[in-house]
């Protein structure tokens, strides 16, 4: 199956031990690159989180953000550590007896020391598992999404398949007419310098033409990388840097088709197949 590699995903889960929001954006990248933010009570879970981004996706630079709310409850039954409080004070008024001019104690600035003031505890091991169940969901989310857009891109490009086809077939149809056409004006062109050829050396001339304007070669390795392009779409693994290669295959012989051509019509033909590779080419940057 093609997936992309641009997606958005966001899961919200309401806890006991709070409010979690998972929010997680996946672009293009040669390969799997992480970000995340947490919270630093979910620091432990670091290593398990990169594992479910690493197990489920291939490529994509992953910027994935954990948002954590204390439950209401929690925020309005902070209680107070009255005896690491009487400590601080107590210590406060020891330092103070040392200088002639002591300052007040500031009371808000006893609160902010650490652990005076607690809240109930939360169940970590809870919240960790609800953290664990939303991010699985979260990243199947971003999976869905990268199915779906990378499902349009596979559509798109097949079409560009069938186009490709068809400016070869074209190419393959008009060759012996564009070469009958050449004979003809390298003919007249003799007639007007009223230069004594041979048929036969005519015959050599046209020979060397066809020659150096046979594209047969070029045609087949075309259909054939298409093919193989087509093949390619339906493997369920990244395809994405197959695909690249494939297209600089395409452009090459569609290089060649256009250096070779001797007439606008073939010149107009390598053009457009240009046109359609890049417009490929430009699309699979997005496909894992």
């Amino acid at each position: 199956m093609t997936r992309s590699m641009t997606a958005f995903a966001r899961q919200e889960e309401q806890t006991q031990q709070g409010d979690l929001v998972w929010e997680i954006r996946s672009v293009n990248h040669r390969y799997l690159e992480i970000a995340l933010r947490l919270d630093e009570r979910f620091r432990p879970l670091e290593m398990k989180i990169r594992k479910i981004f690493s197990d489920k996706l291939g490529r994509g630079k992953i910027d994935a953000v954990l948002r954590y709310k204390t439950p209401e409850h929690r925020q309005s039954s902070l209680e107070v550590d009255r005896q690491l409080a009487q400590s601080i004070i107590t210590h406060c008024d020891e330092l103070a007896s040392m200088t002639p001019r002591p300052a007040p104690i500031d009371m808000l600035r006893v609160l902010q020391w650490p652990n005076v003031l607690q809240a109930d505890a939360l169940d970590q091991q809870a919240l960790n598992e609800s953290v664990m169940t939303s991010l699985n969901s979260a990243v199947n989310e971003l999976i869905e999404t990268r199915d779906t857009e990378g499902a349009a891109l596979q559509k798109m490009i097949e079409q560009r398949c069938v186009d490709i086809n068809a400016i070869a077939i074209e190419i393959r149809e008009l060759m012996p007419e564009i070469l009958k056409q050449q004979k003809n004006r390298l003919a007249e062109k003799v007639a007007e310098l009223q230069i004594n050829l041979d048929l036969e050396r005519l015959e050599q001339e046209m020979v060397i033409l066809a020659q150096k304007s046979d594209v047969a070669e070029e045609l087949d390795r075309l259909e054939s990388h298409i093919v193989e392009v087509q093949n390619v779409l339906q493997r369920d693994e990244p395809i994405g840097r197959r695909l690249d290669f494939l297209m600089q295959e395409l452009n090459r012989e569609a290089n060649t088709l256009g250096s070779k051509s001797i007439s606008t019509e073939t010149t107009r033909n390598s053009v457009d197949l240009k046109v359609l590779i890049e417009q490929m080419r430009e699309q699979i940057q997005n496909i894992e």
